[in-house]
């Protein structure tokens, strides 16, 4: 487990921007509470095994006892590197991206069992959207109920949403919640 260097922490952080925007800030400047130590410290990022980690300092201080080999995870896994060097979020960042969204899509109660089984979200299944989304950002999706159950790429702007007849694609899918479900052998 390791700091991400300058290169590995600027793919991070330009897709979380995607997401998050401006909010990023307080992803970044988190206040940890853990630990015993009665100040609070930060999150922080840490690379293992090509998988990117958000994790609090006193965590990582402890976890120096560790040998490299013996150590599977820690804090929250938020994406992993691929052999190309790209980098993608994983569904357990979503409730990272949940509290920190910039731009959120709202599911129809009858659309949300077809965004869980890996779907687009079209426009007949769209209940609210935020203003102000351009192609191709980051959007998180909820339920009416505002549950966190995804997140995507904008397929579309929302002024052009407006006009787009009921079968058009909104959201690209990324990643939902149900991919605990039908990944359950791979995990």
């Amino acid at each position: 487990m390791r700091p991400l260097d300058e290169t590995e922490m600027k793919t991070v952080f330009n897709k979380l921007f995607l997401f998050t925007g401006n909010n990023l800030k307080n992803i970044v400047e988190n206040p940890s509470h853990e630990g015993p130590d009665p100040n609070p410290g930060r999150y922080c990022f840490r690379l293992h095994k090509n998988r990117v980690y958000y994790v609090s300092e006193s965590l990582v201080k402890r976890a120096t006892n560790i040998a490299r080999k013996d150590l599977v995870g820690l804090g929250t896994c938020i994406g992993k590197f691929t052999h190309g060097g790209k980098f993608i979020l994983t569904i357990q960042c979503l409730n990272l991206l949940a509290s920190n969204a910039k731009h959120k899509v709202w599911l129809k109660p009858t659309s949300e069992m077809s965004f869980l089984y890996g779907n687009h979200v079209l426009k007949g299944g769209l209940g609210r959207i935020t203003d102000g989304i351009s192609k191709n950002d980051g959007v998180v999706v909820f339920s009416m109920s505002d549950v966190p159950l995804g997140f995507g790429v904008a397929a579309r702007s929302t002024q052009e949403c407006r006009k787009l007849d009921p079968n058009g694609i909104v959201v690209h899918h990324q990643a939902d919640i149900g991919e605990y479900l039908r990944m359950e052998d791979e995990l």
